[in-house]
């Protein structure tokens, strides 16, 4: 699946028998075939494109633009459908990056340039926990080139998620559990 020179691939999550792949600063959603990956369409939006996952129940996507706000669209046509300023106490959330919804109804997210995840409640925007994942590459390796953590996934029928991050040279499977 590759993009023109032109495009600067972002986001992207699979929504029932389609791919909704952002675009960073080209303000364009490629929609694609779940199966073959062809592209079917074009869809254009405003601003910048970060992280995007979809949620099933409601059916939506969630995407990050790198600011406070979450936006909620539809995951047939792309349309907004609302969003969500992102609050940990009274203070935004900035730099939402990478998303990944979970099955029970809360998103994680990235923050950019931080070794930091937090678990969002999509319908109030509170921030419910928080994540320090500072410590998963050693000073040698960081030292090596490893760029920001920049990839969450949870993985499927377990309490789990997939981390890494740009140039990291590893993927760790980890389990988030409360300190204390």
């Amino acid at each position: 699946m590759s993009l023109p020179d032109a495009l600067f691939g972002e986001g992207i999550t699979l929504a029932g028998d389609r791919v909704w792949q952002l675009t960073w600063q080209n303000g364009v959603a490629l929609e694609r075939d779940a199966a073959s990956l062809k592209e079917r369409r074009r869809v254009p939006y405003k601003g910048e494109g970060w992280g995007l996952c979809h949620q099933s129940a409601p059916d939506r996507l969630v995407m990050s633009d790198g600011s406070s706000n979450l936006t909620f669209r539809d995951p047939r046509t792309f349309a907004v459908n609302g969003t969500i300023a992102v609050r940990e106490g009274s203070r935004p959330v900035r730099n939402l990056n990478e998303l990944e919804c979970t099955p029970d109804g809360a998103v994680y997210a990235n923050i950019w340039q931080t070794d930091r995840i937090i678990r969002i409640d999509p319908a109030s925007g509170k921030v419910t926990a928080s994540v320090d994942a500072t410590g998963l590459l050693t000073p040698a390796e960081r030292a090596a080139g490893a760029d920001v953590l920049n990839g969450i996934a949870s993985i499927p029928g377990t309490d789990e998620f997939w981390v890494t991050g740009k140039l990291w040279p590893k993927l760790f499977r980890v389990r988030f559990v409360p300190v204390g």
